[in-house]
């Protein structure tokens, strides 16, 4: 790739614009002070609705369930979207900047909403916020560093991510031990202004925008007009793979907000918010290597064994909640999760850089393929609540394996390896 870039000699886009200090670090700051934003309230949305308003306002694990999934249906419905938002942007730490001010007025408005309608429009407001931050994260990892090397930025990224949310489940476990569940709202409050500050500092002039959007030295960018879907539909492998994102989060979603809820019940609620952030900075602790180790390795092991054991783990993980609810080996279990979204996390846009390269529709079929993983998180919500009320814990759990071990069967089956993938045989 030789595309001429101002301020860049074309040895330099050959193997991507170097990483200084003055983009490498406010990246590796904003991911780490992001990890917390982006993902709204998480489990702690669970953990506040029933420990703290309870059945007496109205709250179960069903009715929380339902709010999880309308939020996370109107989220989905929006990534497409805020993918095809970033593509078009010639800005995008600002909208970034934007969304996590969204994200954190919608969560910290929530103590003051009152009823279900109320909570459920807050929390959708996070989400559609929330859409942005994946493609946009992408995108501009893309266009400072160029295609050679997004994978081991990637990786990078992925492992200052999992940092972040350690650090801010250990702050959330010890301040609500301390002053309650509500105070997970303030933390993420000044995560997002401190996410804000380091968005600020990454060089908007630095961020190669034709790159950032997948598109290569023989594409103008300007002719570039295929439909989004008729990237998605008419290329196979990204199809099955949106299938498999799906599959994946249908299984793993709410194996968290799962397992919050049972530590609600068997330690009360002055425990499981703390607890709940202990199977956090488990999880995450976990994922910091796994993700640096992706990341250096993904283009010498390939794309496939690495997501294989992904979803094997997953699987695993479900069957071992079910031999105890004692805290203690819960929390080790989710350790396990350090597993197998670590590599999710540090695959899933490499793999669609993979199969979208040269199309120019890198971040809006991120988007498209996020609206199937967002379906399959939301539908889980669902399925997990209602199984949970009607015949208990274990059963959840065993039902989440099961959907892993589908997935697993389907990406060896019918997944090709992406590593080195031609954009001429996408549709073949």
């Amino acid at each position: 790739m030789t595309m001429a870039v101002p301020g860049l000699s074309a040895v330099q886009v050959e193997t991507g614009p170097p990483v200084s200090a003055k983009t490498g670090r406010p990246l590796d700051w904003l991911n780490f002070f992001l990890a917390d934003v982006r993902d709204g309230l998480g489990p702690y949305l669970a953990i506040y609705l029933i420990a703290v308003r309870g059945p007496t306002q109205g709250w179960n694990e069903a009715t929380t369930g339902l709010v999880i999934t309308i939020a996370g249906i109107v989220g989905l419905l929006a990534q497409t979207p805020a993918g095809g938002l970033i593509d078009r942007s010639r800005n995008k730490p600002r909208i970034v900047i934007a969304a996590a001010l969204l994200v954190t007025a919608s969560c910290v408005a929530l103590p003051l909403a009152s009823g279900f309608t109320m909570v459920a429009i807050s929390q959708s407001v996070a989400a559609v916020a929330g859409a942005v931050f994946a493609p946009a994260m992408s995108a501009i990892t893309l266009g400072l560093v160029g295609p050679r090397l997004f994978a081991p930025r990637v990786g990078r990224n992925e492992a200052f991510n999992h940092a972040g949310n350690a650090v801010s489940a250990g702050l959330a476990g010890l301040l609500a031990w301390r002053f309650g569940p509500v105070v997970v709202f303030w933390l993420m409050g000044g995560l997002a202004m401190a996410s804000i500050f380091a968005a600020r500092r990454i060089p908007n002039d630095r961020i190669d925008n034709a790159v950032a959007r997948g598109l290569d030295c023989d594409t103008d960018p300007q002719a570039q007009e295929a439909s989004v879907w008729a990237t998605v539909l008419e290329n196979r492998p990204l199809l099955l793979f949106a299938v498999i994102c799906f599959t994946f989060h249908l299984a793993n979603a709410a194996m968290l907000t799962s397992v919050g809820q049972l530590l609600a019940r068997t330690a009360g609620k002055d425990l499981a918010t703390s607890l709940t952030a202990a199977c956090i900075v488990a999880a995450q602790l976990v994922m910091v290597p796994v993700a640096m180790l992706v990341g250096r390795k993904v283009d010498v092991w390939g794309r496939k064994p690495i997501f294989l054991a992904a979803f094997a783990v997953l699987a695993v993980r479900g069957v071992l909640y079910t031999v105890s609810d004692d805290p203690y080996w819960l929390v080790g279990v989710q350790a396990l999760d350090g597993v197998g979204a670590g590599i999710f996390g540090a695959l899933f846009p490499v793999i669609v850089a993979d199969l979208t390269a040269g199309t120019g529709r890198f971040n809006m079929s991120q988007g498209a393929i996020a609206t199937a993983q967002g379906l399959g998180a939301a539908i889980s919500a669902t399925i997990a609540g209602t199984i949970i009320v009607g015949f208990g814990y274990t059963a959840n759990f065993l039902m989440l394996a099961l959907i892993a071990g589908i997935g697993l069967a389907l990406y060896l089956a019918f997944m090709p390896e992406t590593r080195g993938h031609s954009t001429k045989a996408k549709s073949a």
